[in-house]
């Protein structure tokens, strides 16, 4: 498994990192395949975004940011982990509401 840093100012360049990691590492065109965020929560508060990228056929691809060691873990189809990023400084999360589903195509 890969790890590196990387240098992240806000959620929406999160988003396409993820995006672009997904597809690179699964030979997918980039921005052809929607990636849907889901806001976690722990104990009510925000800790963390899941990232889920769906593919042609079955195809499911997973990221998940964790806000307690601010690094994101890549997961493939099969549920292994790949790739884990380690971020310098964490995105704001605080403008993203709880209940929104967010959609980035």
């Amino acid at each position: 498994m890969l790890t590196s840093p990387r240098h992240l100012h806000n959620l929406d360049d999160l988003s396409t990192y993820v995006n672009e990691t997904l597809c690179d590492q699964f030979e997918l065109e980039a921005d052809i395949f929607p990636i849907r965020l889901r806001i976690l929560l722990r104990g009510g508060r925000p800790c963390g975004i899941l990232f889920r990228l769906r593919g042609p056929g079955s195809l499911v691809l997973t990221a998940i940011w964790e806000t307690d060691t601010n690094a994101v873990l890549f997961y493939g189809p099969s549920g292994e982990r790949f790739h884990k990023t380690q971020l310098f400084a964490a995105p704001a999360l605080e403008s993203v509401t709880p209940q929104s589903a967010l959609v980035r195509t």
